[in-house]
């Protein structure tokens, strides 16, 4: 039995402490695989300036009517930091979904701060995307969109 080393212990340690800071309201929390693609999506959004970081740029995108994906991190504590997003969302028709972890999610959208929230949006804050940019965004984005809300349909 005492033949776990070293790094196999921390390793251990580490899934314990992350399954432990997981959030009770992080429903609909997205799969290995949704996470995958959308962290390559908010990567690709990131690339063109379509995307919001933070819970005031994200909030305030959405009270001015602006479309997306919200994805936000379900390891944040206090909690009533992220608590008005999920209803907000409801309430202008955004989909959303939770990931599990905030640093993963500034790591794809290119920061090195940690993350609660992020908005992906089709149209970047300044300038046009050329028409082949926008249709691999658009697939990718349309893809994940309806994979959050069969997952969400799924969860009520």
């Amino acid at each position: 039995m005492g033949s776990d080393t070293e790094a196999e212990k921390s390793i251990q340690k580490e899934k314990k402490k992350f399954a432990i800071s997981l959030a009770p309201i992080a429903k609909p929390l997205a799969g290995k695989k949704l996470q995958k693609r959308t962290f390559k999506l908010i990567q690709k959004a990131a690339g063109k300036k379509c995307l919001k970081r933070g819970v005031k740029e994200v909030v305030k995108s959405i009270r001015r009517g602006q479309k997306g994906l919200c994805v936000i991190a379900g390891n944040i504590s206090p909690i009533d930091v992220i608590t008005h997003l999920p209803i907000l969302c409801e309430e202008a028709g955004v989909p959303y979904v939770y990931v599990p972890s905030k640093e993963d999610l500034a790591q794809a959208g290119a920061t090195k701060r940690p993350t609660c929230c992020v908005l992906v949006m089709l149209k970047p804050a300044k300038g046009d995307l050329t028409a082949e940019e926008l249709e691999k965004l658009k697939t990718d984005y349309e893809q994940v969109s309806d994979d959050i809300k069969e997952l969400a349909t799924s969860v009520i």
